[in-house]
């Protein structure tokens, strides 16, 4: 591979701008992942946060070691299930009160500092530019701002910025976020005014953000509204590198994160797929068997629930999940000739949790998931970088003068004492987010990740399935319909259930649709190319090194190559 090649995907042109412009400037795929990053807190800024989560898989081109970080925050040590139990039922409320330590600064910062070549400031120039000048509003952001335009209005301070004049922002016009461009100045100036070599310029940086002006900020604020983050809740904080999981998938090792996001799901979704064989998957005329596919995905959502929580907190090793002994009893639970509405969770000695029935709140499908973006790298060295940064606006209140949406990933928690996934004093929530790599004979060959909560799996699933046993391109798999299951408890609050339920891409055959109504699945539509089917996000490199990527028209997002 040339040093000077690179393939970017992320979720907005000006993150893909800036990603390229660390590249140029002498940076590798870690300088420009954590540039487009940072950008994406600026120009996603209803779905993704400066302060909010940012899980991140990387390789290293030089040692060929792949790693991860949970870029996800803990619960603050004041945290109390039984209290928000009596307080708010099952579930943890919107507001401040669902707010962890916010964790992608640090997750950025460690990256950068283990991995990268470059300083804070550099990576972070193109955000502080974005938000101090503005960006066009695109129509994405509008319409997600315009969906939930009563949740923006219930705090003044998240109402200053996301309803400019009352209203949602308008496309076109320019979005600015002073306070949000100052907040990062912070950290750079932190950084410009340390003595020392490139690594303790970030440490300033981060320490700037966890125990400095902008802790104190967000402390102070939660102090006076009942909040519960603290100044050592922010200062102890630390991210984690975890351990990845390798599967074989065809002719490639797909490397998946660990139990604290969906990344054992995702690994046993084509651990199952690969038992089961390009044979069962595909139908005679060529196609996916979706029934076959959504059977699966149903049955690893059964075992997500039933399994996976901060793995610290797990009953089980999640390598279990793995085991093929295990995946061949799930795959002998499948029928078919019919649906199963919704799956039990297999056999290790615990019962599937409770989840609520729809009690009049909109589903979860018809409002699509509020959360994430992502950024896939590839350089020409064989460094690979893939990120899921998120954390939703609607759902919190921005902290005054910082501009900063901390993160509300405590949604993915549950306020019910002795269940699995409840919230507990530095107990990480269950992250949705999930990037991936590939390598193929221990090459690069692609990364890989997609917004969309608990439709990610589902996405990349499909676009895996559709490159690797159905031929097509990278283009032309990611652009094929999907469908997409609701029979399991969701990720978010309120953790609602929908047996049977399926979603689909009006661009779907007829033939397809009318075959898996037959099988008992409970169909409806969505429009075609909508962005409630993910924004697939991809960077791949074939066996010569020659260079691609793609970026899902079902959202915001671009890409690039220098080839």
């Amino acid at each position: 591979m040339r040093t000077n090649n690179f393939a970017i995907a992320t979720g907005h042109p000006i993150a893909t701008d800036a990603a390229e412009a660390m590249l140029r400037a002498g940076g590798n795929a870690i300088d420009a992942g954590v540039a487009a990053g940072l950008a994406l807190g600026v120009v996603h800024p209803e779905l993704v946060s400066v302060a909010g989560v940012a899980p991140i898989i990387l390789r290293d081109g030089k040692t060929g070691q792949i790693t991860s970080y949970d870029g996800v925050g803990v619960w603050p040590k004041a945290a109390n299930v039984e209290w928000f139990h009596d307080n708010f039922g099952d579930t943890v409320p919107e507001g401040i009160l669902r707010t962890v330590v916010p964790a992608a600064p640090a997750s950025w910062i460690r990256a950068l500092s283990e991995y990268g070549t470059m300083r804070f400031a550099d990576v972070a120039a193109p955000a502080v530019k974005a938000a101090r000048n503005g960006f066009p509003v695109f129509e994405l952001l509008s319409e997600f701002v315009k969906s939930r335009h009563r949740e923006y209005q219930r705090f003044a301070s998240t109402a200053e910025i996301f309803l400019p004049n009352g209203k949602p922002p308008v496309v076109g016009e320019l979005f600015v976020q002073t306070d949000l461009a100052n907040t990062l100045q912070i950290m750079i100036d932190a950084e410009h005014q340390t003595k020392g070599d490139r690594k303790a310029g970030l440490a300033a940086a981060r320490s700037a953000f966890y125990e400095g002006e902008i802790a104190r900020r967000i402390t102070s604020f939660h102090a006076e509204n009942g909040g519960l983050l603290t100044m050592e809740d922010m200062a102890t904080y630390e991210v984690r590198e975890e351990k990845t999981y390798p599967v074989k998938f065809r002719d490639s090792e797909i490397y998946c994160c660990g139990a604290w996001c969906q990344g054992i799901a995702m690994a046993e979704t084509l651990a199952m797929l690969e038992t089961a064989g390009k044979q069962r998957i595909l139908k005679s005329d060529g196609d996916i068997d979706r029934h076959f596919l959504i059977e699966v995905l149903k049955r690893v959502f059964a075992d997500r629930e039933a399994f996976v929580t901060d793995p610290d907190y797990m009953k089980i090793d999640p390598a279990a999940l793995l085991d093929p002994s295990f995946i061949a009893a799930r795959l002998a639970t499948i029928s078919s000739t019919r649906s199963d509405p919704m799956p039990e969770p297999g056999n290790m000695d615990c019962t599937l949790a409770s989840h609520r029935g729809n009690a009049g709140e909109i589903p979860e499908y018809v409002r699509g998931s509020a959360d994430t973006s992502h950024v896939s790298v590839i350089d020409g060295e064989g460094n690979m970088f893939s990120a899921t940064p998120s954390d939703p606006s609607a759902d919190t209140q921005v902290i005054p003068g910082t501009g900063l949406s901390v993160s509300s990933r405590g949604s993915q928690s549950r306020s019910i004492p002795g269940h699995l996934n409840a919230l507990a004093p530095g107990k990480r929530p269950r992250l949705t987010p999930n990037p991936i790599l590939g390598l193929k004979n221990g090459k690069p060959w692609l990364a890989m990740g997609t917004p969309g909560g608990d439709i990610q799996i589902q996405a990349m699933a499909q676009v895996l399935v559709q490159m690797m046993d159905c031929g097509k391109s990278l283009e032309q798999a990611v652009l094929e319909p999907r469908v997409s299951s609701y029979a399991y408890p969701g990720s978010f609050a309120p953790h609602i259930a929908y047996p049977n339920k399926v979603l689909y891409e009006q661009n779907l055959s007829d033939n397809a649709v009318t075959e898996l109504k037959s099988l008992g699945h409970d169909m409806e539509s969505w429009p075609p190319q909508t962005w409630k089917a993910g924004g697939i996000c991809v960077a791949m490199s074939d066996e010569n090194g020659e260079l691609t990527a793609f970026a899902d028209p079902r959202r915001a997002g671009t890409a690039t190559v220098n080839i």
